[in-house]
């Protein structure tokens, strides 16, 4: 099939590009790109008033699938993906079992190769197990082509295993995307410390679980002269560590996904389990130290840290129900509702956040609208508005504080590798 999308709005960062152009989709790339085309194609997209970028990038994501299917599979999550506008995510590794070894990789491509609706990069795990006492083969790994390495739900929190593991990581050419909690600092607790977990008469996580060890471990990472990447940054102190980081010449990036610049720690006093995070959400002043950082590029990119749990894992007390929260659907809408449209962030700004970065970040295909390269691209109606059932969420799991809210901003069409996987809205049938 032969497209030509025009008189949108096309923001291509990567190229410097923010004006009304013209864009020819054929053999699953990008033909042509330029001002009034003329061309014969068999389908014309007349994207006048919708905004044309390069597809969605999400660096962090949790399928679930193996082991945990009934919270998430690769075919229901990347489907919440397409939805979002997402064309490519990586899957972090606390799968049941974990991506600890080169076979789990492959068998996991496998279930990619049938089942996935976007392109499914795979994080391979940093510790056996993810427990934390000895490294998984990198090398290995990297042959069985993880583009990272992460024991995301939980930190190395040995200071020697991590820093072998960022002299192996530097020594393959692999990233590690850190999460960083002391537990010992942590002490068990489920929310922010402060006066509202004493109000709610719960335990409080301390902010210096978080920020110490993203002090720690930029610490190796300089040493070592190692990459390094934060996950979901939640406080301001951990900001300043970065960005403080970044001015010395470290090689650290970061992210911060939506519900941390979206609600605050005031949101938890309904008791609502989905509310309860990790990290968890923290002040108005964290929010705001956050959005500083997004706009003078502390933080390099915005990641979903979606995390699906069923309800039943979520209807009970709020000390006794699992961290996180789903967040492919509603990344970009919260964006541009929390960013965009308070001027925190402009539009190309946001898409460098949100495809461009972490592309170059993570060292993938895609993030930009360059000629004769993949046609993954997203169409957007920055001003339509809509409510966000549940009765229209695609994930296999429905934990999100967002329903029933009034967002902005929706992906009307979406190409992936030249194939149009949405129009108008809806998502092509899986043999179209």
């Amino acid at each position: 099939m032969r497209y030509h999308i025009k008189n949108g709005l096309v923001i291509d960062p990567a190229n410097k590009i923010e004006k009304v152009q013209d864009i020819v989709i054929s053999g699953g790339k990008i033909e042509d790109i330029g001002q009034a085309l003329n061309c014969k194609a068999d389908e014309t997209i007349d994207a006048k008033g919708l905004i044309v970028a390069p597809g969605l990038i999400d660096m962090h994501a949790h399928l679930r699938e193996p082991g945990r299917e009934d919270e998430e599979t690769v075919a229901t999550g990347t489907r919440a993906a397409l939805r979002g506008g997402y064309t490519s995510i990586v899957s972090m590794p606390n799968t049941e079992p974990a991506m600890d070894d080169a076979d789990k990789v492959e068998a996991l491509k496998a279930i990619i190769k049938k089942d996935a609706r976007c392109t499914v990069h795979i994080a391979g795990a940093i510790t056996d197990g993810r427990h934390g006492k000895r490294l998984t083969d990198f090398a290995k790994l990297k042959d069985a082509a993880v583009v990272a390495l992460s024991d995301d739900g939980a930190c190395v929190e040995s200071e020697d295993l991590m820093d072998k593991a960022l002299q192996e990581a530097k020594r393959c050419s692999l990233l590690v995307i850190e999460h960083c909690e002391d537990t010992a600092l942590a002490a068990g607790g489920v929310i922010n410390k402060g006066f509202i977990s004493t109000k709610m008469g719960l335990r409080g996580m301390a902010r210096e679980a978080e920020f110490e060890m993203v002090k720690r471990d930029i610490g190796l990472a300089k040493k070592n002269g190692s990459r390094i990447h934060i996950a979901h940054v939640s406080c301001a102190e951990s900001v300043e560590v970065i960005r403080k980081a970044k001015k010395e010449g470290v090689a650290v990036t970061a992210e911060v996904a939506p519900h941390h610049f979206s609600l605050s720690e005031d949101c938890c006093v309904t008791y609502d389990t989905n509310t309860k995070m990790n990290p968890p959400l923290r002040s108005s002043a964290d929010i705001e130290a956050l959005k500083e950082a997004l706009a003078d590029g502390t933080i390099d990119l915005i990641a979903t840290d979606h995390a699906p749990h069923t309800d039943s894992e979520k209807d009970v007390e709020f000390d006794f129900a699992p961290f996180g929260i789903i967040g492919l659907e509603t990344a970009l809408s919260l964006a541009v509702v929390e960013l965009v449209s308070s001027k925190v962030l402009s539009w190309p700004e946001l898409i460098s956040k949100m495809s461009a970065n972490p592309a170059r970040i993570l060292g993938i295909s895609g993030g930009c609208l360059t000629k004769g390269s993949p046609a993954d691209i997203v169409i957007i109606d920055p001003a339509k508005e809509y409510i966000y059932s549940r009765d229209s969420i695609e994930s296999r799991s429905k934990n999100s504080p967002f329903i029933d809210w009034k967002l902005k901003a929706k992906t009307v069409h979406l190409f992936l590798g030249g194939e149009m996987v949405m129009k108008d809205g809806l998502l092509a049938p899986r043999d179209s």
